[in-house]
């Protein structure tokens, strides 16, 4: 209305001061009226036409039409008839019509009255006011209001405490006149009016136009009783259309009695779930769905739309509440296996597993309403309640991948949020950006949230500043649905618009049950202490079944008999199963595994590891691909300096020589050779932080035009994908570590932008990567790229805290393992994470594919080069890499000290690039037979064997470790205690001192005589050899931030190297 008026007003600026019903009336030609465009026209054209210089011509007129009205034309013949029965100036004029199509933003005006209604026709040369169109202005305003404020006013609290979380308009929730219709005045006359529908809204269905009390109950109806929708921020009209459809029409929610019987039946299961578990394990914590157990029946609602709509398999993420009901009744897990979880029984295989209530599952079954095969996973969890948001969307898309399904209409993911942990938890934020991005989508989520109202003992007050909880869905266009949990059929009703909107435009929807819970945080936890009114509340309000079930009896669906039967079978149910469960004696953490490998384990020697080196042939093939611009593409323009890059490349093979990014793109390249799909993602990883991979080639000329060589290796390959992300570590990680759970028969890695960021994915590390496999049996091959270094880069970008992976190891410090000749492959098998530090581009190669050719999946963390990308010693040859070769847990000494061992006066060991900082100092001072120089390739799991040998070579010297990290920081911590134990178990033999020989009097003035030999005798004995440290003294920062500090920290260090 106000654009209206300010156009109008815009084009009579010379003067004219009718009213805007006037003016548009005597408009010539004003069949149509603009009402959103604001486009200049002649001030003459508004004006009336009679003025001095054509009185003459209208008197002729006049005149002719008083003695023949025939003899002048039909709109003279209308205008003097209007004019001789009293027309007001201006009005008896009627215009002829306009056959002229309507330009953009214009409407006949006649469409804004109804013909009906007992409204005047404007057609029909009737007075029209103001008033009229100012109305059907109004009206419209008003459903527009409804449909993007009505949210606030609707009843969806179960409670009646607080529907709207507006600060402005109280812990009330406010009336639909205060937010719909405040700026418009109707009165009880005006209801009955009748009003041309917009098309906009589908509240009318076939009508075209309503009375406007009908208007008014059907948007009360629509937008403000149990169901509140937020979608008006949505940036597509036909999405919003396409919601109004499925929202707006009367009596939209009504269902069947079969319908509501079998939401009747699911409620009961639900309910009936909870209330056997309180029964027989009263004191237990189990986290229950009390106050929200409609969850149950929504869940399987969205599940039986999308079956039937093509989804075949759903990956479901959610926290502890509620969690074994979604087990035991979306799921269909056996109850018995349920129930000996509370019986504390032993495992009967390995692993340290994890509580009851975060635990997963994986089960195909038949869906009985859609008669359609379905596979459900939910996805372990710890309490850290969001973190599992990434890794299913990880997993799902891996699904889709793995399927073919580019589309998402095979595989779906359904996300499960309590509302303090969906406000609250950044990581929902960065999953919530992934879903539209190209090699992350998932292609649509139903997010479901089971909204409690509090969390914890937090009042929303004070666990968040939005309105609601669901906020956070606003930035990607997201639906939000509002709905009561006491209103079985408006949730049903919700869930599948849910449900078909994400079938439909494959993007994110929510469903926000609001509820409470009947509970404290936990069955043993008193709410009274902190939310005293809530639960008063909470203990008068009737469950949710008790009633539905008497509205059921009511509207005489069913009987009070024939409810209790179906409790009663289900009560029967649970009994039977709880006495199967009294008959285990073990309970097996593999009936808990969320992601099985079907036959990848079956039929291979638990012990036996794959060749990792590769026929000449395939390197060369790879490398020259790597090298060369897009065949056939002559027009293709790469950068000058990526030209150059290229050319290098190309002279490095024909030299038969790797760097460390030819390395990569030779392992990657050999395994996509055998079928292994490699996926590489993070932040900049196409060119790779250091500008040193440029696995995309970029058009210079044409925006997206690109090309990836090692997509183009191979006709039959494997798929490669590498994917910039978004600047998420959290999220990112998360979601890859999804992926690689999916199928063993693929490398997927994520490479920080600097390993110092690894610190924000810190969780995804600690609860799914280092113990993923001990609590939850599932294995992970994910390799995590950190780029680490002091290079006097700062506190910010010199270490990937190397130490705290190694704490993580699982490994026994003071335990020994046996020597065999399955050794490596028996530390890799038990360990629960590889850490290493490669110093070679050969290393590289070959602990990448050994993650392949393992017979089972470890993680690999990864300490990458900066410096080293383009050192001129960190090479390798192709003889370190073909057939024959393979990964060096340790690289022993081959320079000049290896010839003459006995006359080495240090062994420095080390790991990473601080090598090529030793030996550099080693040239300079010439020490290079008295210091040997040993890397430790592999760090974790330690290789006591190797290092057993290499210290046995160097009988005479001194054991020292180098580490350019400070000493609280690297590897120090976790290789002291190791080596100590090896040197233990490997005695040095050396004369005894002279208090050890001969008598007091001798021992106090005689001369102990030169030992004879090196064997042990009389006059010797056996002690152990020690390691001592060199590198930073502690600090609390990872690494300076002065170039100068930095320098002399580097050069103390290699002095103090080179003591002897």
């Amino acid at each position: 209305m106000h654009r209206a008026r300010i156009a109008l007003q815009a084009s009579t600026r010379t003067g004219n001061t009718e009213r805007f019903a006037s003016w548009l009336l005597n408009k010539p030609q004003a069949a149509a009226a603009t009402v959103y465009a604001n486009r200049p026209k002649s001030s003459t054209a508004a004006e009336p036409f009679l003025n001095g210089s054509s009185s003459a011509y209208v008197e002729t007129m006049y005149n002719n039409w008083l003695s023949d009205p025939n003899s002048v034309h039909a709109s003279w013949d209308a205008f003097f008839r209007n004019a001789t029965n009293g027309a007001q100036p201006g009005v008896a004029y009627t215009p002829p019509p306009n056959l002229a199509p309507y330009s953009k933003n214009e409407v006949p005006l006649t469409s804004l009255v109804p013909a009906s209604g007992g409204m005047p026709s404007i057609s029909a040369g009737s007075p029209i006011n103001e008033k009229i169109i100012d109305d059907h202005l109004a009206v419209q305003a008003i459903i527009r209001s409804y449909q993007a404020r009505g949210h606030l006013a609707a009843d969806v609290d179960p409670l009646g405490i607080t529907t709207a979380k507006l600060p402005a308009l109280g812990m009330r929730a406010p009336s639909s006149e205060l937010i719909m219709r405040k700026y418009f005045n109707f009165d009880e006359a005006d209801m009955d009016r009748v009003f041309k529908l917009p098309s906009t809204t589908f509240i009318g269905e076939k009508e075209k136009a309503l009375p406007l009390r009908e208007i008014l109950n059907r948007l009360e109806q629509a937008y403000c009783n149990n169901i509140g929708i937020e979608f008006m921020f949505i940036n597509s009209l036909e999405q919003c259309n396409w919601i109004r459809q499925r929202m707006e029409p009367p009596n939209v929610t009504k269902m069947s009695n079969d319908q509501k019987r079998l939401i009747l039946a699911r409620l009961t299961r639900s309910t009936g779930f909870e209330n056997f578990l309180a029964k027989k394990w009263s004191s237990e914590k189990r986290f229950g769905l009390e106050g929200c157990e409609i969850l149950i029946p929504a869940m399987k609602q969205v599940i039986d739309t999308s079956t039937r709509l093509g989804v075949e398999s759903i990956i479901m993420g959610m926290p502890h509440r509620g969690r074994l009901n979604v087990l035991a009744n979306v799921c269909r897990k056996p109850l018995h296996q349920l129930f000996t979880q509370f019986a504390g029984l032993e495992a009967e295989d390995d692993g340290s597993g994890d509580v009851k209530y975060h635990l997963g599952t994986y089960i195909e079954r038949l869906n009985r309403v859609t008669n359609k095969n379905i596979r459900l996973a939910v996805c372990a969890n710890p309490s850290h309640l969001e973190a599992v948001d990434p890794v299913v969307q990880g997993k799902t898309r891996a699904e889709q991948f793995y399927r073919g399904d580019n589309e998402g209409k095979k595989v779906m993911s359904i996300l499960l949020h309590g509302d303090a942990a969906f406000a609250g938890q950044g990581v929902v934020f960065e999953t919530m950006h992934l879903s539209d991005l190209p090699a992350y989508t998932t292609h649509g989520t139903v997010h479901i949230v089971a909204n409690n109202q509090i969390g914890f003992t937090t009042d929303p007050r004070h666990s968040r500043s939005s309105a609601y909880c669901t906020d956070v869905a606003r930035v990607v266009n997201a639906p939000i649905f509002h709905v009561n949990s006491d209103n079985p059929e408006a949730v049903m009703h919700v869930c599948n618009v849910a449900a078909e909107w994400r079938a439909t435009f494959h993007k994110d929807v929510v469903i926000d049950i609001v509820s409470y819970r009947r509970n404290g945080h936990n069955e043993v936890d008193e709410p009274m202490f902190t939310q005293p009114l809530m639960y008063q509340k909470i203990r008068k309000t009737k469950p949710v079944l008790e009633k539905y079930a008497d509205q059921l009896i009511t509207e005489g669906v069913v009987t009070a008999e024939e409810v209790k039967d179906v409790k009663d079978k289900y009560e029967k149910i649970c009994e039977d199963a709880y006495n199967q469960a009294k008959q285990e004696t073990h309970i097996k953490y593999k009936d808990w595994l969320d992601s099985p490998w079907s036959g990848f384990f079956e039929g291979k020697d638990p012990l036996k590891m794959s060749t990792t080196g590769v026929v000449e042939e395939t390197l060369v093939h790879i490398g020259k691909r790597f090298s060369s611009p897009p065949p056939n593409a002559a027009e293709f323009e790469i950068h000058k300096g990526l030209l150059r890059i290229l050319k290098a490349r190309m002279e490095m093979v024909e030299n038969r020589t790797v760097d460390w990014a030819l390395a990569e793109a030779m392992a990657f390249g050999s395994l996509l050779k055998e079928g292994i799909h490699v996926r590489l993602s993070g932040e900049d990883v196409e060119r790779g932080t250091f500008s040193h991979r440029h696995h995309v080639l970029h058009h210079q000329k044409v925006d997206k035009a690109t090309y990836c060589p090692l997509a183009h290796l191979y006709p039959d390959q494997a798929p490669y994908t590498v994917c910039n992300s978004s600047l998420s570590e959290y999220g990112v990680l998360g979601f890859e570590v999804g992926y690689s759970v999916t199928n063993p028969n693929a490398l997927v890695l994520w490479e920080a932008q600097f390993g110092d960021f690894n610190n924000v994915a810190q969780c995804i590390i600690d609860q799914f990567i280092s113990s993923g496999q001990a609590k939850w049996v599932r294995q992970s091959g994910i390799v995590l790229l950190q780029p680490h270094g002091m290079e006097g880069m700062g506190p910010e970008h010199s270490s990937a805290r190397l130490e705290r992976f190694l704490q993580m190891s699982a490994d026994d410090p003071d335990y020994m393992p046996p020597e065999s000749p399955d050794y490596e492959v028996r530390q890799l098998h038990d360990c629960n994470w590889i850490v290493a530090n490669c110093s070679s581009p050969a290393s590289l190669f070959h602990i990448l594919r050994r993650q392949i050719a393992l017979p089972f999946r470890k993680p690999l963390i990864l300490m990458t080069p900066k410096s080293l990308l383009r050192h001129p010693e960190c090479k390798s040859t192709f003889d370190d890499m073909v057939e024959g070769t393979t990964f060096r847990r340790l690289i022993p000494e081959e320079g000049p000290a290896a010839q003459n061992p006995s006359n080495v006066r240090k062994v420095a060991f080390c790991s990473g690039r601080v090598y090529y900082d030793l030996l550099k100092q080693r040239r300079e001072k010439n020490l290079e037979k008295d210091i040997a120089i040993v890397r430790l390739e592999q760090i974790s799991p330690f290789p006591y064997d190797q290092i057993k040998a290499e210290i046995a070579k160097y009988p005479n010297a001194q054991l020292v470790w180098s580490q350019e990290e400070h000493k609280n920081m690297g590897s120090w911590s976790y290789i002291e205690p190791r080596f100590r134990t090896l040197l233990q178990n490997q005695k040095h033999i050396r004369p005894m001192s002279r208090s050890q020989t001969g008598g007091w009097f001798s021992q106090l003035f005689g001369k102990a005589e030169a030992p004879q030999s090196d064997q042990t005798g009389p006059h010797t004995e056996a002690v152990p050899r020690t390691i001592s440290y060199n590198g930073r003294a502690t600090a609390a920062s990872p690494a300076t931030g002065s170039k100068a500090a930095h320098n002399k920290e580097l050069r103390n260090l290699l002095e103090e190297f080179c003591v002897l």
